[in-house]
């Protein structure tokens, strides 16, 4: 069995490269929607599945979509940054984060229905990933330009069951494969034993290139019809264990530990004719995977970088509410729209390290359509803007490091197209 998760992973692997820095710094660092069209919709899509991207959030959406294969990209583009007030000089200042700027990230689906009471498919899609690339040093952090990319995708073979009418449930095996790397950290390399070690192995800390992670993870969801005009479904994902960053074990928490956090979310969609209207509620534990979820202080001074209590990003868990709405304008064009809003899981006592990673953006505002084009093929579109969101740090930057405040922005918008079949 491992063999074969290898192999496919290996698979994963090579899509992934296909996503040059998939930065998707969203919900958290998780994208607001998985396929075109639930991102057009805020993301909402639990108990609306409407295409092969459909594992993605819920598997059980498989079900339901019957017979079809989809290809798409998204155009993303974040604009985000820093600025330090209150540090001696020259550290004050501010500082683009926007050396790479655009992002293209790819989805694949494949779905057939086996008989008339099971289907099968796989699904390729970003998970979500986080990418800063300043300009500039970081005067903080090193000498060299400071940025780090976290790229994650996932191939998800899935199975979907209605096992009595009205009633599916679905499964999906989650093959995940993450790419990182850490540039300008050098301040945090000092050697082991002497007055400034801040890492256990400062020789894994940054510069080290591109690494990868495997790992795998298992979603489960339920689609069911309660009520005449309305379907409710439910999902859960569990934590995805990944292996090591082994060249950036000087960096995460447990030697290089980056585990993709559980999720898990409830949705309901309403057929009012010619609108449909889905809201969904996803709850995303960052809480749950210590590189992520450490404090910086006191940790960063009291354990080094990279053991179990050393400093991370501090993050808090993330609830995200997605509301769409789509009109049938005629049977060859449905339009779309929706808002997506998630609490920004930075604190305002850790925005130092965030300076790397400012996932910060709350609400996000989406439209999109399909359009048949013959036969049975059809092209959908999405775009999303998320304004900018500031988060001034308090108390943020240590006395040891000259004292003062980070403040990081983020804003987003993102544009993308697909391609569906039936057959």
């Amino acid at each position: 069995m491992s063999v074969r998760i290898t192999k496919i992973a290996m698979a994963a692997a090579v899509a992934a490269a296909l996503v040059p820095a998939a930065a998707m710094a969203t919900n958290g660092y998780f994208s607001h929607g998985e396929g075109i069209k639930s991102k057009g919709m805020g993301g909402a899509g639990i108990a609306l599945p409407q295409d092969s991207i459909a594992a993605a959030t819920n598997p059980a959406g498989m079900f339901f979509v019957g017979n079809r294969a989809d290809v798409g990209i998204d155009w993303f583009k974040p604009s985000r940054g820093a600025e330090v007030v209150g540090s001696p000089a020259p550290i004050n200042g501010s500082y683009d984060g926007n050396a790479k700027s655009n992002f293209y990230i790819p989805e694949l689906g494949y779905n057939r229905m086996l008989s008339p009471t099971m289907s099968a498919g796989i699904t390729l899609y970003g998970n979500g990933g986080l990418n800063t690339d300043y300009t500039t040093p970081f005067p903080l952090f090193g000498a060299s330009n400071a940025g780090v990319n976290l790229e994650q995708a996932f191939i998800a073979p899935t199975i979907a069951w209605q096992p009595v009418p009205g009633q599916v449930i679905g499964v999906s095996l989650n093959i995940a494969y993450q790419r990182f790397k850490a540039t300008g950290l050098e301040n945090f390399t000092a050697p082991v034993g002497s007055p400034q070690q801040f890492s256990a192995y400062p020789g894994n800390v940054t510069n080290q290139g591109n690494d990868t992670s495997y790992g795998w993870g298992v979603r489960v969801g339920w689609i069911g019809k309660l009520l005449p005009a309305c379907d409710f479904g439910a999902t859960y994902q569990t934590k995805t264990s990944m292996s090591e960053f082994d060249k950036y074990k000087g960096l995460f928490a447990e030697q290089g530990g980056f585990d993709i956090p559980a999720n898990y979310g409830v949705g309901v969609a309403c057929r009012l004719a010619p609108i449909t209207l889905a809201f969904d509620v996803v709850q995303i534990e960052y809480s749950g995977v210590k590189s992520i979820s450490n404090a910086l202080l006191p940790n960063l001074f009291q354990s080094p970088l990279g053991t179990s209590g050393g400093a991370g990003f501090g993050w808090q868990d993330v609830t995200a509410y997605k509301f769409g709405a789509q009109w049938l304008v005629n049977p060859d064009v449905i339009l779309r729209a929706g808002y997506n809003y998630g609490e920004q899981p930075i604190p305002q006592s850790e925005t130092l390290f965030n300076v790397l990673a400012p996932g910060v953006v709350e609400d996000h505002y989406t439209v999109g359509g399909t359009f048949k084009i013959g036969g049975n093929a059809e092209l959908s579109f999405a775009y999303m803007y998320a304004p900018k969101v500031t988060v001034n740090g308090v108390n943020s930057i240590p006395a040891p490091f000259g004292g003062g405040n980070a403040n990081i922005y983020l804003k987003e918008q993102s544009l993308g197209v697909a391609l569906g079949w039936r057959y």
